[in-house]
């Protein structure tokens, strides 16, 4: 099976590195007048007009991010709360006016690299309260759904996933896919990676609303990826599904689907022609070509384990009451952070509430796969150095004292927001041992396990007014600054967080 041959892994991972990854250009340069139209426009398509309720229904960010429902009772969530969803996961939260040619800009609720907004959302439903069962567009710009196919598909996703159990009773299930150019155009071939930054963190946002909700999902990043695109009519080497997200429970069995026909609906997903084929061989090389492939593929990772020594035990969680709703409304990306430190007990809380764990079909419940170094530069409470999060032990383990902020900045490609954040956060995980149990596609659930986590840590950190940024890095001088703890271990996602400066515009 190609997904097994993981030379493919590294010969992207490691030709994407900064500074001198063979497969980047470091004379490639990007200008916003050349970004491309981040939506994906269906024509002469019906079209549902979604009606929108933006008020909080009394659950706090902090335990939305952290609680994870398993309802064995039917809950079916109508197009109201359906929309709620997709609106608090990739909706137009706030548009800015910037001098030309940027002009007037509309940022999302989930943050995404260079704000190019290259993940898409699609949906697949039984009927439900407000809509019929069919597969669905969601077009933030409109806030409508684009009518793909009327009918019940769900036993496509049944089959795509080999009769994965929650697949299987989910009345609803959205669809994520990643529009390649419209991010490579800036980040070259190392967009792969951002593809499941971004979809992470949006998933994020996804899983905090429908737990606020108390409805149930799983994420399940094992499928016939052939199957989910040709259901959506996908171009794969343009776009491709990355992940599926089943939602809510039904105890009535699933029809059996239509014929599945090509839709033939003209759609622009982008208006670029730039492609890097290394990134569509890297996903053809994850890719799973039949059931035979996704239930041998589908197992749980057991992460290796750590001795932690010298800890220094988390204090009492500050608890902040903000709803989920408004923190997503006000969240952004910090473009400036002050010098001013944070309390530990802050960072104890976001450190315990974003690692709750996921119900994913690649983990064990309520764990994460990735582990969490930090750079404490200024945190009342906390020596500042440099430290290993010990989960298990809702401890931090002081790898060394210091001043570290200088070399915080330039881990993080020598930018001011990770020198002047209160503290980093770095993913981390020993690829090597994800790819031996997952193939290539371990790849894909690596870095977007490592989105979430940080994805919840943007919603952590806006529920206490703080600012959060996620960010790009130099992957070798990481693992060398953490080694020897964190010997054998790649670079998945960072995250700086801190106070906001006043003049920044989050």
């Amino acid at each position: 099976m190609k997904n097994y041959d993981v030379e493919d892994t590294w010969h992207y991972h490691n030709g994407t590195k900064h500074p001198n990854g063979t497969l980047l250009s470091r004379s490639h340069t990007y200008h916003p007048s050349f970004r491309p139209t981040p939506y994906k426009i269906y024509k002469n398509i019906q079209k549902i007009s979604l009606s929108l309720d933006k008020e909080p229904i009394g659950i706090s960010a902090l335990d939305a991010i952290s609680t994870i429902y398993d309802s064995k009772v039917e809950i079916i969530p109508d197009l109201n709360v359906l929309t709620r969803i997709l609106y608090f996961s990739v909706g137009i939260t706030k548009k800015i006016k910037f001098p030309p040619p940027i002009g007037e800009f509309e940022f999302r609720a989930a943050s995404c690299t260079g704000a190019l907004y290259h993940i898409e959302i699609y949906v697949v439903c039984s009927d439900i309260p407000g809509l019929s069962a069919g597969v669905y567009h969601f077009d933030p710009k409109e806030l409508k759904l684009n009518v793909l196919r009327k009918g019940d598909f769900r036993q496509v996703l049944v089959n795509a996933t080999a009769d994965e159990e929650f697949v299987m009773q989910a009345p609803v299930t959205l669809i994520f896919t990643d529009v390649f150019s419209r991010n490579s155009i800036k980040y070259q071939a190392r967009e792969y990676r951002h593809a499941f930054w971004d979809c992470g963190t949006i998933i994020a946002n996804t899983l905090s609303i429908t737990s606020a909700h108390k409805i149930s999902s799983r994420l399940i990043s094992g499928f016939v990826d052939s199957q989910i695109n040709n259901l959506l009519d996908l171009d794969s080497n343009k776009e491709a599904s990355l992940v599926i997200l089943p939602i809510g429970r039904t105890n009535k069995p699933i029809p059996q689907s239509p014929p599945l026909v090509p839709i033939n609906i003209e759609s622009a997903s982008s208006d670029t022609d730039v492609d890097y084929p290394e990134i569509n061989s890297m996903h053809d090389a994850s890719s799973l070509c039949n059931n035979i492939e996704v239930k041998s593929w589908r197992k749980h990772f057991v992460k290796p384990q750590y001795t932690a020594t010298d800890l220094i035990p988390l204090r009492t969680e500050t608890l902040t009451k903000d709803a989920i709703e408004k923190v997503i409304l006000r969240r952004g990306s910090t473009r400036a952070f002050s010098h001013d430190s944070i309390n530990f007990e802050q960072l104890s809380t976001i450190l315990k509430r974003s690692t709750n764990g996921i119900d994913a079909d690649f983990l064990s419940k309520y764990n994460i796969l990735n582990d969490l170094y930090l750079i404490v530069n200024k945190v009342d409470g906390l020596p500042s150095g440099s430290y290993y999060y010990a989960r298990e032990r809702d401890s931090l383990q002081l790898l060394r004292k210091g001043d570290f902020r200088e070399i915080s900045g330039n881990l993080g490609l020598g930018q001011d927001l990770p020198h002047d954040a209160s503290v980093t956060i770095f993913f981390m995980v020993n690829l090597q041992k994800v790819l031996e149990s997952f193939g290539n596609r371990g790849y894909r659930i690596a870095q977007l396990d490592a989105a979430i986590t940080g994805g919840r840590m943007y919603l952590a950190a806006y529920a206490f007014n703080l600012g959060a940024t996620g960010l790009t890095f130099y992957d070798d001088l990481v693992t060398n600054f953490f080694s020897p703890h964190a010997k054998n271990k790649d670079t998945m996602f960072m995250i700086a967080l801190g106070k906001k400066a006043k003049s920044s515009h989050s």
